[in-house]
């Protein structure tokens, strides 16, 4: 019913940018929070960044001042604009939006592929 498309990922050099998008579409009624969340090899999943309907956003703090998570809610996507990458930002990211579909009565998280982001000399 809803799908999710994360895109963006790749090698970057350490002190480099890269900017993520994560698009949804399908059978959607309303959006609410969408966020980013990451992996890296032998870790649990955390949360990077989250941005709400209303455009309130949080970050882990070892993002704080390097990441921008941002939205554009008449394209139904996400963004998360990344600089200053430190090898220790390698990790799969994964994209997830909470969404109300067509027909529906509770809102309910949906999630990306993940997409990979090494950052490496």
């Amino acid at each position: 019913q809803v799908q999710v498309v994360e895109s963006g990922g790749g090698l970057v050099q350490p002190g480099g940018s890269l900017r993520l998008s994560c698009a949804a579409s399908g059978s959607i009624f309303s959006i609410y929070d969408m966020g980013w969340y990451r992996q890296a090899p032998g870790k649990q999943r955390e949360l990077v960044a989250a941005i709400t309907s209303g455009g309130s956003t949080n970050y882990v703090d070892s993002v704080k001042g390097r990441f921008t998570i941002s939205r554009d809610d008449a394209k139904n996507t996400v963004y998360l604009q990344m600089d200053s990458l430190k090898p220790e930002d390698t990790a799969i990211y994964y994209c997830n939006v909470v969404v109300t579909t067509r027909g529906g009565i509770f809102p309910r998280p949906y999630w990306g592929q993940g997409t990979q982001v090494t950052v490496s000399s």
